[in-house]
């Protein structure tokens, strides 16, 4: 199982001192989190994209590529990249590049996103969302799969002897995973592809997410890529601790109240009690987190939301430094003792180039069986 972060990127004022951090502040902060996550041992650290405010992240391979320069061992991912309104051939190049700066640790979340005018800000109808997703991720495939591509599609310009450079790492493309709040199709894409699907399913009932794992999951065996509980799935989170559940519960109040992801909506204790949200002990973060599994099955990659809502750098490296100490090595245990022999890992790069060298031998003997020469 794979435990980290992610981060929506969003420049909030703190309700509890009436100040607002500055863009260069929160772009600051992201990283130093980045590092704080993989000093307590946690597997990954994502960022989203977005192109407005009250977010900074328009450029999470920027941002992650310096990461990259400072960590050696964390996996740098997206919680989201614009599927729909980046072009293919600039998603393919840029994680490239990342994927060779960091040494292969690299992954990324392909999404619609949630702000309707970056479709136009990048000449696109919102519309053709789902059409654009479908499309736009075909050409990002092909492109990282074969040196020299023609295409010619609906939304973007044909290409013709057209090679993205630089090649995938090890001529092994970043792991995708496809996140979706609302979309079968999606989940669709990604069981067709036999990619991940990362259901970030942090603000609604959980009965609505377990449709959408559910379909995914079917989905994934009917293409025949393994059997339906081995399906690669991954799920967001949101927790606030102190030693004393009282005291969280105090002090994230104003926070959670006037944020504008969810504030002046329901209750905190009714959006705990209807959604992965933890405001408590460490004991409660580790009771609600293990119950994931018994709703969603087996799955591979569990990120949380930390650096949200107003909340100052300050108290975020807290909460990781309280995580790392009680809850992280509980998770892990828990984790690994529930976890069936024929559910796998979740992907790395080192994984994948192992499975395409094995795939590569394999291939080979065949050949040779198939052909033994001709010196009888």
């Amino acid at each position: 199982m794979e435990i980290g972060v992610f981060s929506v990127s969003d420049i909030t004022t703190d309700p509890t001192t009436g100040r607002t951090p500055t863009e260069n502040e929160r772009i600051k902060a992201s990283v130093a989190i980045a590092k704080k996550a993989e000093e307590i041992g946690m597997d990954v650290y994502a960022i989203g994209e977005h192109h407005n405010r009250p977010f900074f992240s328009s450029s999470p391979t920027t941002t992650l590529a310096y990461i990259a320069a400072q960590t050696e061992r964390i996996t740098l991912s997206t919680s989201t990249t614009l599927i729909t309104t980046n072009d293919p051939v600039k998603i393919a190049e840029d994680f490239a590049m990342l994927q060779h700066l960091a040494d292969g640790r690299v992954d990324l979340i392909m999404g619609r996103g949630n702000t309707a005018p970056v479709y136009p800000w990048f000449g696109k109808n919102i519309q053709d969302g789902i059409e654009l997703a479908i499309e736009n991720y075909a050409l990002l495939r092909r492109l990282w799969d074969e040196d020299t591509v023609n295409w010619n599609g609906k939304f973007r310009t044909p290409l013709q002897n057209f090679t993205s450079t630089p090649r995938p790492l090890d001529d092994v493309p970043p792991f995708v995973w496809h996140g979706s709040i609302r979309s079968p199709q999606i989940a669709e894409l990604a069981a067709y592809y036999g990619d991940g699907f990362f259901a970030n399913n942090i603000f609604w009932p959980k009965e609505h997410y377990q449709q959408l794992i559910g379909l995914y999951r079917e989905r994934y065996e009917h293409y025949g890529h393994g059997k339906a509980d081995q399906a690669i799935v991954g799920l967001g989170g949101q927790f606030f601790m102190r030693k004393n559940s009282q005291d969280a519960v105090k002090e994230f109040r104003p926070y959670f109240d006037n944020a504008p992801v969810y504030g002046h909506g329901p209750s905190l204790e009714d959006f705990t009690s209807q959604t992965p949200l933890t405001v408590g002990s460490p004991q409660e973060v580790i009771e609600k987190t293990l119950t994931f599994r018994e709703f969603f099955g087996d799955y591979q990659r569990q990120l949380f939301l930390v650096d949200h809502a107003g909340l100052p750098l300050k108290t975020v490296l807290e909460q990781l430094d309280l995580f790392g100490e009680e809850v992280l090595p509980v998770l892990r245990k828990e984790y690994a003792a529930l976890k069936p022999a024929h559910v796998p890992d979740a992907p790395t790069h080192a994984s994948r180039v192992a499975a395409k060298l094995a795939e590569t031998a394999g291939d080979t003997a065949d050949a040779a069986v198939g052909n033994p020469g001709s010196n009888e």
